[in-house]
């Protein structure tokens, strides 16, 4: 078994900078916030299953990580788990990849909802893969450097989507016939997350406890119960971000609405990829300071204004420097929010079981979800953009009032341990 030190989590930190960088490669050719709606657009997608493509993708990670969560606790190779779990999404990935590179260019309108399948399968398998992934970070860090674990890590996932995002501008600039053009991209997908995988193999975890007896599906939903009823300040800490939740119908609607407005070219995703990955690093890497400074609340709070500033500047949008300012907002609340979430479950849970949490906070915001996509894209529907926007900006502004003035920073909490029992 390993003695788990300073020397061991620094062993875990290269490899899993490697890993991030090669996933933010992969993932620039397939983001929600550009790649995902512009190619469902150009599939001929309805406009509001377009604009709500971030929305249905948090649903459909938000699905399974309950089970997932539940079927871990009796994980006895948590490397062995995250790994396996990890094959799922390669192979849809493979797919995406194989069926829009061979595609006949003819039946492209009939296109949409085979994509469609494909992207809630691949939310799908990300719901599987959270829960099991977090609980192997956890058992493969020191709590006390787990910021800037995370911070370095989501910032190298920056880099690597800069750099996919440069080839992705380039691939959509040059002639090959659409969806051909994209399949390509979703290849390397695939084969970038295949390498992120990879790099999970040489990671050392810490020595596990004594194996504890079975743990059944009723004892974990005890467990979940005793955690609603006396974890109040989780519990403020998830009704902020259920208003929150309104950013991600948002996430799918700038780049139509800008798209709409300004008639830019597709390649112009690699540009906003570019653009937000790079400000979605220094935000990662800041928030991830922030986080072991003073509270990774406050790396959370740098989330949201990032969001809030983002549905601002799409308000009073005249000029493609607007467009442009829109995914440096967006970058911000991408960059900080990751590092910021994962450490604020860490902090929640202390030492207790992390993917309980991880599993409630997805499930218990997933209906949150749900509403704002029907309810944006009812006015998107109509025509009404205006009023979609004021929406999830008065919902950002509310988040923020309520992460501010009601949750306190986990770190600062008293006793949490006996609060709830086991």
């Amino acid at each position: 078994m390993i003695n788990f030190g300073i020397k061991e989590h620094n062993h875990n930190l290269r490899y899993n900078l490697i890993h991030e960088f090669f996933w933010g490669f992969g993932v620039a050719f397939h983001t929600i916030y550009a790649v995902v709606p512009l190619f469902l657009k150009e599939l001929n997608a309805p406009e509001y299953i377009v604009m709500s493509s971030a929305g249905i993708f948090s649903i459909a990670i938000a699905l399974p990580t309950f089970f997932s969560a539940a079927l871990g606790r009796n994980i006895k190779n948590i490397k062995k788990s995250v790994i396996s779990v990890h094959c799922i999404i390669l192979a849809i990935t493979f797919m995406m990849g194989f069926t829009f590179t061979i595609i006949d260019s003819k039946i492209v309108n009939n296109a949409w909802r085979t994509y469609l399948t494909y992207f809630i399968l691949y939310g799908f398998s990300i719901g599987i893969i959270v829960p099991i992934w977090t609980d192997f970070l956890n058992q493969s860090t020191l709590n006390e450097f787990r910021g800037r674990f995370f911070g370095l890590g989501f910032a190298f996932n920056s880099i690597g989507s800069l750099t996919g995002g440069i080839l992705l501008k380039y691939l959509l600039s040059i002639y090959i016939v659409f969806p051909k053009n994209f399949g390509i991209g979703f290849f390397i997908l695939f084969f970038s997350l295949t390498v992120g995988t990879i790099m999970f193999l040489p990671f050392k975890v810490k020595e596990q406890k004594k194996a504890k007896n079975h743990q059944s599906l009723n004892n974990f939903i005890i467990e979940t119960k005793n955690i609603l009823m006396h974890h109040g300040n989780f519990k403020k800490y998830l009704l902020s971000r259920m208003f929150y939740s309104a950013c991600l119908p948002g996430m799918g609607l700038y780049a139509v609405y800008c798209q709409e407005k300004f008639n830019f070219a597709l390649s112009e995703a690699g540009t906003f990829t570019v653009i937000t990955v790079l400000c979605s690093a220094c935000s990662s890497y800041l928030a991830g300071k922030i986080g072991d400074m003073y509270g990774n609340k406050y790396g959370m709070l740098l989330a949201y204004f990032g969001h809030l500033l983002a549905g601002t500047i799409a308000l009073f949008i005249s000029t493609m420097y607007d467009v442009y300012m829109i995914f440096i907002a967006i970058g911000i609340g991408q960059g900080a929010f990751m590092p910021s979430a994962m450490n604020l479950i860490y902090d929640f849970s202390n030492k207790k079981d992390v993917k309980t949490y991880m599993a409630l906070v997805d499930t218990i915001l997933a209906p949150f979800v749900l509403f704002y996509i029907l309810l944006i894209g009812f006015f998107i529907r109509n025509g009404y953009y205006q009023v979609s926007l004021n929406i999830l900006v008065v919902s950002l502004i509310i988040s923020i009032l309520l992460m501010v003035f009601m949750v306190e920073d986990p770190k600062n909490e008293k006793s949490i341990i006996t609060r709830f029992s086991s």
